[in-house]
């Protein structure tokens, strides 16, 4: 991105308006030179026109310096200048003072041309260096003080350069209409440029709210999921453990609770995840949007998303909440534009946006963002591609993705399904089955002897098993529950 449109394009909104009113004040420093400077020439003698000339540059250059200070000022970035500010101050009596006694005073023989740039000089230099000291000050009565007192200090100074009382008072208002219009200039500037930063960040801070809020959202999902079933789990172990202690075999069935109601947290939290990273492509479009539009991007959409697989849909409205959090985050577009074709076999989503951020390389590394890398991995799920690059001062993002079915999702050893011990496949063993030796302590079913003592009966708390008696001849009792596990249970 080389050359002005670049540099301009590549900066933020905040950033082109203080660069707008930085050199907006350099203007008035060129204005002063060119409206004062230039007219001495042809009304006053070479040697003194040149004098004038110079001293006036020289002050339009020093007015140019210090409001360049007087804004890092108001910006934070440095303190206030106020030296730099008195040296102004004096320095713009000193030119006034100077220029209108060279260019010609009443008492001092003069044309007519000489004393109307002596008449000027004394205006412009005392307005321009009057409104660039109030650009340093940040309180409304010290600015009305400074234009107040520029105006009366030239009037009474116009006096004894010979100005008659009539001139003298013409020129005093002249100094502060102008002092006054360029101060007010400069109160406008900053408080526009303080508020365009201040909207700038409140616009960072609410898209901050916004994740930490369905952060919040996802944790209260999880919490709700996985709290009560994480309390069944410690109080059953915490059982099974007392009943291991004992030697007894129950111990195995509050164990196989246990591992049946992890499994069932863990379905449970996969669903949540689920529903909590799948996006619907129509949706995402409006959203896009309406929050583009919000932020005074205009957005037009074309194409519809109504006939697309839901797997196809998902990634695709994902890329198009990841390109909208680009273009308001990264560039400062004026104009985006959302594409949707499908040809064939595949589909295509186009994001184009004139937005072009400062550093396009969408690589992995540090201080690069990690969005576009995570598209490339949730498109790679669904056998699709993602590219994106500038090109022409445009910001483009293609994704391409195939119509046909996608296939069913890789197993691993975190995400595999288990399978549900509850439910058994037709023709096939129980998933929680195994064969059990004669004489295993951890049977799950015991046969009482013909004739033998029956077992006690105990009252078994709701969901744990009761499929092993609680007292066998020759063995110690079993403990008794606890009491927080059948307040768990129940």
């Amino acid at each position: 991105m080389g050359g002005p449109s670049g540099w301009w394009r590549g900066k933020s909104t905040p950033a082109k308006v203080e660069t707008y009113t930085r050199w907006s004040f350099h203007f008035f420093s060129l204005l002063e030179a060119l409206s004062i400077g230039l007219p001495v020439f042809g009304n006053l003698p070479a040697v003194r026109s040149w004098a004038v000339f110079l001293l006036v540059c020289g002050h339009a250059v020093f007015c140019a310096v210090t409001a360049s200070r007087a804004l890092d000022w108001t910006r934070g970035t440095r303190e206030q200048p106020r030296r730099t500010l008195l040296a102004l101050a004096v320095s713009t009596g000193v030119v006034a003072v100077t220029g209108t006694v060279l260019s010609g005073t009443p008492w001092h023989p003069a044309s007519d041309s000489a004393f109307m740039v002596a008449s000027s000089l004394l205006v412009g230099a005392t307005a321009f260096g009057t409104g660039t000291v109030a650009l340093g000050t940040r309180d409304r009565r010290r600015m009305t003080g400074v234009v107040l007192g520029a105006s009366a200090g030239t009037g009474v100074l116009a006096l004894p350069l010979g100005f008659p009382a009539p001139a003298a008072l013409v020129t005093a208002v002249l100094v502060l209409l102008t002092a006054g219009f360029l101060t007010f200039t400069a109160a406008f500037s900053v408080w526009l440029l303080g508020a365009v930063y201040e909207l700038d960040e409140a616009r960072e801070t609410r898209a901050r709210l916004a994740v930490a809020e369905e952060r919040l959202r996802f944790g209260r999902d999880l919490h709700d999921v996985m709290g009560r079933n994480l309390a069944v789990i410690a109080l059953k172990s915490e059982l099974a453990v007392q009943l291991a202690r004992r030697g007894r075999p129950e111990a195995v069935d509050q164990m196989t609770e246990v591992q049946r109601i992890a499994r069932e947290s863990q379905r449970e939290v996969r669903e949540v995840v689920r529903g909590y990273r799948e996006a619907d492509l129509a949706g995402e479009l409006a959203g896009s949007r309406g929050v583009l539009t919000a932020a005074g991007i205009d957005c037009s959409i074309t194409g519809t998303a109504a006939e697309l697989p839901p797997q196809v849909q998902s990634a695709l409205g994902w890329v198009v909440r990841e390109a909208t959090t680009n273009v308001l985050r990264h560039g400062n577009a004026r104009t985006c534009a959302l594409s949707l074709h499908a040809t064939g076999e595949r589909v295509t989503l186009t994001v184009e946006n004139d937005g072009v951020p400062p550093e396009t390389d969408t690589g992995p590394g540090p201080g690069r963002g990690s969005g576009l890398p995570g598209l490339r991995e949730r498109l790679a799920e669904v056998d699709g591609v993602l590219r994106a690059g500038a090109s022409g001062g445009v910001f483009r993002l293609t994704a391409e993705v195939p119509l046909r079915s996608s296939p069913e999702a890789r197993t691993t050893s975190f995400g595999e399904t288990a399978p549900d011990p509850r439910t058994a496949t037709p023709g096939a063993p129980p998933p929680q089955a195994r064969t059990v030796a004669p004489g295993d302590p951890a049977r799950q079913t015991r046969t009482t002897a013909p004739g033998g003592p029956a077992p006690d009966v105990r009252t078994v708390p709701p969901g744990v098993p009761a499929t092993a008696s609680d007292e066998t001849p020759g063995k110690s009792p079993a403990p008794p529950v606890p009491h927080q596990a059948r307040e768990a249970t129940s």
